[in-house]
């Protein structure tokens, strides 16, 4: 069948170790995750059910490296996240089912204009402008599960130009991978493929033009971007 339009790329994600690729097909992720940021967002942090948001596929940077400042912020921030990316899928995922639906995991940023996201909070509209712009989504390459295991626990860090800007543990989780993912399905028919952004530590804050950024979860490959 001809397109009338070229095809366009599908995205992926190196595997670490391996020649081998991991074709993105859907990015979901996990609002306030951790108490501490639910805190420094102005939200009660009790464990209320989990909420979701989108970012397109193609906004994924493998591998991180340069990551342009986007327009229309000033405002711009940070916030690591440990990725999910699932090599099988299904609807009502039940959580104690959940970990066999896991291929690997990796260190990633969620990339935020936060101005843009609060006028959107106060006006009770969508966030996909603050969150699902080009380059916000920069992610290391996968370690499969099969190496690291499923990880519970573990520190989980970022730095802006060598100072420390956020550190936490992944037991500090509201809700954890099997219970998103739980949850998630709940919602939408998960297949393999998608990736799994699933909350941030608190300490997130604002970047410059010119910061390198260096985070990194203990087991996982850590991931540096350069804001140009």
């Amino acid at each position: 069948m001809e397109s009338v339009i070229p095809l366009p790329a599908m995205p992926s994600l190196s595997v670490q170790g391996t020649s081998a690729v991991f074709p993105v097909r859907r990015i979901y992720c996990v609002g306030r995750n951790y108490a501490d940021h639910a805190r420094e967002m102005g939200a009660d942090p009790h464990r209320e059910p989990p909420f979701f948001f989108g970012k397109p596929h193609d906004t994924v940077v493998p591998g991180g490296g340069e990551v342009a400042y986007p327009p229309a912020t000033s405002n711009l921030h940070h916030e690591v996240e440990l990725v999910v990316a699932l090599s099988k899928g299904g609807r009502d995922i039940p959580a104690s089912e959940a970990q066999a639906c896991i291929f690997g995991y990796a260190v990633g940023i969620d990339l935020t204009r936060r101005d843009l996201q609060a006028a959107s909070k106060e006006k009770g509209q969508p966030w996909d402008t603050a969150k699902g712009f080009d380059q916000s989504a920069p992610v290391a390459a996968l370690s499969p599960a099969a190496k690291v295991g499923h990880p519970e626990s573990g520190a989980i860090w970022l730095t802006v130009n060598g100072v420390e800007k956020q550190r936490g543990d992944l037991s500090q989780m509201i809700w954890s991978v099997p219970e998103v993912i739980a949850h998630l399905s709940g919602f939408v028919t998960l297949a393999p493929g998608d990736l799994i952004f699933t909350g941030t530590p608190a300490g997130v804050g604002p970047l410059l033009r010119g910061d390198r950024v260096r985070c990194g979860i203990e087991g996982l490959e850590a991931l540096e971007i350069v804001v140009i």
